[in-house]
């Protein structure tokens, strides 16, 4: 077990590295789309954006297979360490980005962010920036919170690091119905929230039936109702050079 004394060092060093890094790496965007801001819906008529949190992970792979199926483009919000590990899945960000979805950030490890110090909030943003990084060669402008919960401070560390940050205005709550006889459930409540003009969809592609189940029945409606599938940066007519920065 570490004594106080290491851990104390350990959490300055970390604190000198988030600070070093918030000095380094770009932080300003030429885009038309708010920082640390809370964004729900698209602002292109016609579109709709489906987004998937907490990957990547083994049923990632299926999701891209379906999406290409429909022609259809997501947006990937991943953390470090969730259900999987970031760095056991770089063929899935690679794939991800050559057929043409986004990825955002969820934070290193999806805690709740308003429960956080403000060197906590930087450091849940920056270890994941350093593993993008690190299998990509950049990392990305947009970013969703753990839970979806936010407060005064987390907006403003997010503006601080130049994060537009997506919400949601349909909720498929594919968590609570992962299961053959259940994830009708959420495929109902996406009907009902696109009834009343949703556009930006949450879902996991850390779940099953989500994969297998509801992600086809998705872009169906979608379809049936004459909508495009896109990412969140086409969603809110942000082009893609927008999306990304390097260090």
């Amino acid at each position: 077990m570490r004594s106080p004394f290491v851990l104390a060092i350990i959490l300055s060093i970390l604190s000198i590295s988030s600070a070093t890094t918030l000095q380094t790496r770009p932080r300003q965007s030429t885009s038309h789309v708010p920082v640390g801001t809370v964004i729900n819906q698209c602002t292109v008529p016609g579109t709709i954006a489906l987004t998937f949190d907490d990957g990547p992970w083994i049923y990632t792979h299926k999701l891209l297979d379906t999406l290409a199926e429909y022609d259809a483009v997501a947006t990937f919000f991943l953390n470090g360490i969730n259900k999987g590990n970031i760095t056991f899945y770089p063929d899935v960000l690679h794939r991800a980005v050559a057929e043409g979805h986004q990825l955002g950030s969820h934070t290193w490890s999806h805690q709740s962010l308003d429960a956080l110090d403000h060197s906590s909030i930087i450091s849940q943003m920056t270890m994941l920036e350093d593993e993008f990084l690190q299998i990509l060669g950049y990392f990305p402008f947009y970013m969703r919170l753990p839970y979806l919960v936010s407060n005064d401070a987390v907006l403003a560390a997010m503006a601080e690091l130049g994060y537009y940050v997506i919400g949601v205005s349909i909720d498929t709550k594919d968590y609570e119905n992962d299961d053959p006889g259940l994830i009708w459930k959420s495929f109902e409540k996406f009907r009902l929230e696109l009834d009343v003009g949703g556009s930006i969809v949450l879902a996991h592609d850390v779940h099953m039936n989500t994969v297998e189940i509801l992600v086809e029945n998705m872009l169906k409606e979608i379809r049936s109702r004459g909508l495009k599938a896109v990412t969140i940066g086409e969603c809110l007519g942000d082009p893609v050079e927008n999306w990304y920065r390097s260090s």
